[in-house]
Order: structure tokens, then C-alpha cells, then sequence
């Protein structure tokens, strides 16, 4: 998983918050540093030595700088056409080409030999723009994707045609990302966040950005202008694979630690639970004692550790996916909570899954 932030000279934050917003996201681990060169509210002028500034200051943090543009924009750069080295020595990594682009343009590009990276724009490629690439030889090895931003309500993308446009790009080994909408500073001119998904404008950065690698987004960045510290620290702790907060039940210090590992659900799915492929090996590992505690009855997103009484399946570890009754072989360990639910069908045989392990009731501040 890579995380990344969105700068805007000239638009609404003082050069001094982008460069201090520059500072947190980097002392927070993200790694990669959105900007667009065709926003039509900038003051041009200013916006071309204030990005200047910010993109030396993202080379030197060894930030990777991903820079949205059309053939038109390159006049800000001060280069007379789109020329790959130079836009490597300014430090620009990657290029986003969005509209002016044609397919015979892209596999061209994607053979610079100079190392820029390019970004088709996961929202509007089609299966004929990519079948063209593959006849024009595109190197897709140089190629990713990364979906639009949508600033106007009622605008963003439907979840249905996110996935089909996904299993597309799939289709080529293409990684995807997508943006999510940040509760602090919402960007200019329309101030009403910038999310890929219309369901997600009013979400939270945790939950939407776990619902993005839930379904498989490589790269998540936050659209808008100003961050809040808490979004910086809560992008960063979400990983591959589903994650879902967990309130513990257990007093068993060795079961919280197993807990706060990562898991892969086995490749023969259940009927009635999730089953991780890993816990039983590790408990063993480990010679963890599994005394039996908390046989109660389990209800849907219910996780489970079988206990040292089971015969053959200690250290079992399970989500209930349908209701059971309480088991003398099987502990409850945790409950996950009902906002989390919606999650669980995207842990698939062979996802990694993992568990936010929040203590007593503090799942309960967490909002959409």
C-alpha cells in the first residue's frame, strides 16, 4: 500500500501551510505528492514558483511527485513541449496524463528510458485505448492509474462502475488508486470535498481508505487542500487487504499479540466463518496456552480462537459468518463492530486480512 497527499500552489493555503503539510506527511511516512498543472482557478504566475519551491523541497524529502497535466501545461514548467528528462531534473517522477492524450501518445511515452512514470486516468480509459496500447507496445511495466477526484456533489463515481473500471485494469496488471475526501481544509473553488466515490464525500479518511484496499486500490491519497495530523497518521496505518477495528474480549496477553498480525484467509472458504490460514501454526510456534474462556455463543462478526481443549484445531482463529451457539472448544475473543460489517465480504479466499484492535468502547467515536 502507498499513500500520498495533494498539494495546490497559489489556492487555497498559504505556501507556508503546503510546505508544513509537506513536513507532517512525510514525518508520517507518505511517500507520494499529487499536484495538478491545469487547475483554472490558479493564478498562473504565482502558481509556477510556488510549485517550483514545492517540488524541490519533495525531491530533497525524497518524495515521489506525481503531476497531473494536459499537453498545454507545460508552459508552467517552462518547457515548450512535454519532454520526459526534463520533467525527471525538475523532479517529477510521474505524469498523470489526463485529457489531450491518445493512446498512441501513452505506449510512446511509456517508453521514455528516462524512468518517468506515467498515470492513465483510471475513470476515463476504455478497453479500446488500452487494447491500441498493447498494439502500439506500450511498456505497461511504466504504467499505473489513479482515478479522478470529483469536487462537485452528486459528481463522483458510482461503486458498480469503480469496480468495472478496476477489473479493467486489472485485466492489464495495472495498479490503481483512487482519492478520499478529508474532513479539514476542503479545496477551493467548490469546497465540498474530493473524493473518487460519491458514497465516500461524507466518510471519514479511516473508513473510506479502508474500503479502498478492501477492494484492492494500491494507492490512496487525500484529495483536499489541508489534512488534518489525525487523517496524515490514519491514512498511513491501513494496509493491503481488509482491515476492521476489533474490540477485544480476552485478557490473554499472547492471543492480543497474535491478534495484531496479519492473516490470510484460507483458500477453501467456509460456509459459517472466516478462517485464517495462518493462527493454528503460529499458536503451535509459539506453544501459546489458549485456556478456555469467554464460550459463548457467537454471533455474526464474532472472531474466535478454538482453545488448548480442542482436540485438533487449536488455535483456530475465526469471524463468525453465521449465528452459533457457544462451544466449550471455542473462545470469543472480540467482536468487530456493526460498521465494520460491510467490509467482511471483501475478505475472499487468499485475502490478507487484518484486525485495528481497539480497546473497551472506543470504537464507538469512529463515524462514516
Amino acid at each position: 500500500m502507498r499513500y500520498g497527499i495533494s498539494l495546490y500552489p497559489s489556492l487555497d493555503n498559504t505556501p507556508e501551510e503546503n510546505r508544513q503539510l509537506l513536513r507532517d506527511a512525510v514525518r508520517h511516512g507518505v511517500t507520494r505528492l499529487f499536484t495538478s498543472l491545469h487547475i483554472p482557478e490558479t493564478d498562473r504566475r504565482v502558481f509556477a514558483g510556488e510549485l517550483r519551491t514545492l517540488l524541490t523541497e519533495a525531491r530533497e524529502a525524497g518524495m515521489e511527485i506525481i503531476a497531473d497535466t494536459a499537453p498545454d501545461a507545460m508552459e508552467l514548467l517552462g518547457l515548450d513541449a512535454l519532454e520526459p528528462a526534463k520533467l525527471v531534473s525538475l523532479g517529477i517522477g510521474t505524469l498523470r496524463l489526463d485529457e489531450g492524450f491518445d493512446p498512441e501518445d501513452v505506449a510512446r511515452l511509456s517508453r521514455n528510458g528516462t524512468g518517468l512514470r506515467l498515470l492513465l486516468n483510471a475513470s476515463t480509459v476504455t478497453a479500446t485505448a488500452l487494447r491500441i496500447m498493447e498494439r502500439e507496445r506500450a511498456d505497461f511495466r511504466n504504467i499505473e492509474a489513479l482515478h479522478n477526484f470529483y469536487p462537485r456533489t452528486g459528481t463522483g463515481l458510482s461503486e458498480a462502475f469503480f469496480h468495472r473500471q478496476n477489473e479493467l485494469l486489472a485485466a492489464y496488471d495495472i495498479p490503481v488508486g483512487a482519492f478520499v475526501a478529508s474532513r479539514g481544509r476542503k479545496r477551493g473553488p467548490m469546497h465540498m470535498g474530493l473524493p473518487t466515490l460519491e458514497d465516500q464525500r461524507e466518510w471519514s479518511v479511516d473508513f473510506a481508505a479502508r474500503f479502498l484496499a478492501a477492494v484492492g486500490v494500491e494507492s490512496i491519497f487525500i484529495g483536499d487542500a489541508l489534512p488534518t495530523e489525525e487523517e496524515l497518521a490514519t491514512l498511513v496505518s491501513v494496509r493491503d487487504g481488509v482491515t476492521v477495528r476489533l474490540r477485544l474480549l480476552t485478557h490473554n496477553e499472547g492471543v492480543r499479540e497474535l491478534l495484531s498480525e496479519p492473516f490470510t484467509a484460507r483458500p477453501d472458504e467456509a460456509r459459517d466463518a472466516i478462517r485464517a490460514l495462518e493462527s493454528r501454526a503460529r499458536v503451535r510456534q509459539r506453544h501459546l496456552a489458549i485456556p478456555p474462556e469467554k464460550i459463548i455463543p457467537r454471533h455474526f462478526g464474532t472472531v474466535t480462537l478454538d482453545n488448548d481443549d480442542s482436540p485438533r484445531y487449536a488455535g483456530e482463529l475465526q469471524i463468525t459468518r453465521r449465528p452459533q451457539p457457544a462451544d466449550p472448544w471455542v473462545n470469543v475473543v472480540g467482536n468487530i463492530p456493526e460498521k465494520d460489517f460491510f467490509l467482511l465480504p471483501y475478505i475472499t479466499p487468499g485475502r490478507p486480512f487484518c484486525f485495528r484492535v481497539e480497546q473497551h468502547m472506543a470504537y464507538l467515536r469512529y463515524k462514516y
